[in-house]
């Protein structure tokens, strides 16, 4: 039985904990703040609740291998629903597109209503992401396929290409408006597409093919999942406790400098943003963080129907999510992203005088609140992904999971890194892989 420490208790670290948990593992979580589920955790005011960061995820196979490799299957623990429509996309111009997800002739009659035409060629952008995916997820992403040296070759020869999101675009999509829906994901995320590699928008794909899902009831019924089965697999965890730094003895990780002393570890897994540990912050000075965009949580009173996401593109972008009838976050990002409700009643939609409540969190604070950025590394270019580290570092016995440790954020990047991570230290322990 191997002493594991996990570094921050948001997604990235509750899998990792929990899954090596599973195997038999003596792991110990440490939180600095108060309460787990970083991201995931639901802002709360007046009676009113809304999600957190996540509302909703791609790729529900993901969900279900970490509730299922923890415990029950998640058919028996939470109600996941599709959803009908991902989001609305409403344009400059005064157009607008419903915007289906899991079916590709869905998407093409949604486009052909937006413009004849339109929905071949959005068809042709996201067919040529088939074989994308496919290289990412055998070379790159899930744990039984990649090498122990890290990404397959064709994977490695991918990551370093030369094309960029906006020249994919550019090429490939002649209307402005499919390719403001291509990028909006990224975008959101605070990318710049002319920084992004092309592979990066396989988003679109995987929307196409996986659709959206939700857990009924909000996020927050996931988290407490997670959380309570925590004591069930005999993980030990510090809330409220800042770990200062990984401690290395003959050249490997041996434990957690932490404020309650140090903790002694055979494997430590850093599920953070690796900056905040000295040993791990000069290996990623090439790397910048992703900022949040603003949020601004609003209870209405008779609020209007809102039943998906709505975009408004522009500058700013906002964004509109509801997690309960009158409940909305709204999400600003560009550099006019000051007035929220203000510019939602610029395009037609003016709530202001129906506010019962409102909660607004800033990127500032919202970094301050989670202990860095749960949208991983900025796109700076192709080089980016060269400079990410994890599932190893180069410290052995040191791992490192969630979006600073993968191309991408939410519930099925992060997922994916959890089960990189726990491969790669079973591997090293000498033990049998996970089934």
């Amino acid at each position: 039985m191997a002493r594991v420490v996990v570094v921050g208790g948001g997604l990235a670290g509750l899998a990792v904990a929990l899954r090596l948990a599973k195997q038999g593992e003596e792991v110990t979580l440490v939180e600095r703040s108060g309460s787990l589920g970083g991201a995931l955790r639901p802002v709360e005011a007046d009676g009113w609740s809304w999600d957190g960061a996540v509302t909703w995820t791609m790729l529900p196979a993901v969900l279900r291998d970490l509730v299922h490799k923890t415990g029950r299957p998640l058919e028996r623990e939470l109600d996941l629903q599709p959803l009908p429509v991902l989001r609305e996309h409403r344009f400059v111009d005064g157009t607008g597109l419903l915007l289906p997800g899991g079916s590709r002739q869905a998407q093409r009659r949604a486009f052909e209503e937006l413009g004849t035409g339109l929905g071949d060629q959005w068809l042709a952008h996201t067919d040529a992401y088939a074989p994308v995916w496919e290289t990412l997820r055998h070379g790159y992403l899930e744990p039984w396929e990649t090498t122990d040296d890290g990404p397959s070759a064709r994977a490695r020869e991918l990551l370093v290409s030369r094309e960029t999101l906006r020249r994919r675009l550019r090429g490939a999509l002649r209307d402005d408006r499919l390719a403001d829906v291509a990028a909006y994901p990224l975008v959101l995320d605070g990318h710049a597409p002319r920084d992004v590699p092309a592979w990066a928008g396989v988003t679109s794909w995987l929307e196409q093919c996986f659709g959206g899902w939700r857990v009924a009831g909000g996020t927050a019924r996931l988290l407490d999942l997670l959380v309570g089965r925590l004591a069930l697999r005999g993980v030990a965890v510090h809330t409220g406790t800042d770990v200062l730094d990984v401690v290395v003895r003959n050249g490997r990780a041996a434990g957690v400098a932490t404020t309650l002393g140090v903790l002694d570890a055979d494997v430590v897994v850093c599920a953070v943003d690796p900056r905040r540990l000295p040993t791990l912050a000069p290996l990623v000075r090439a790397t910048v963080p992703a900022l949040p965009p603003a949020l601004t949580h609003v209870g209405l009173d008779d609020p209007p129907p809102l039943e998906h996401e709505v975009v408004l593109h522009g500058d700013p972008l906002v964004v509109v999510r509801p997690s309960a009838p009158g409940a909305w976050t709204v999400l600003g990002r560009g550099q006019g992203a000051s007035d929220p409700l203000g510019d939602l009643a610029r395009a037609g939609i003016d709530v202001r005088d129906r506010v019962v409540t409102r909660v607004d969190r800033s990127p500032r604070a919202l970094v301050e609140e989670w202990g860095g950025s749960p949208l991983g590394v900025l796109w700076q270019g192709r080089g980016t992904a060269r400079h990410r580290i994890g599932p190893r570092t180069p410290v052995p016995g040191l791992y490192a999971a969630g979006a600073h440790a993968v191309p991408g954020s939410g519930v099925p990047f992060v997922g994916m890194s959890a089960a990189l991570v726990v491969h790669a230290v079973l591997a090293d322990l000498g033990r049998p892989v996970e089934p």
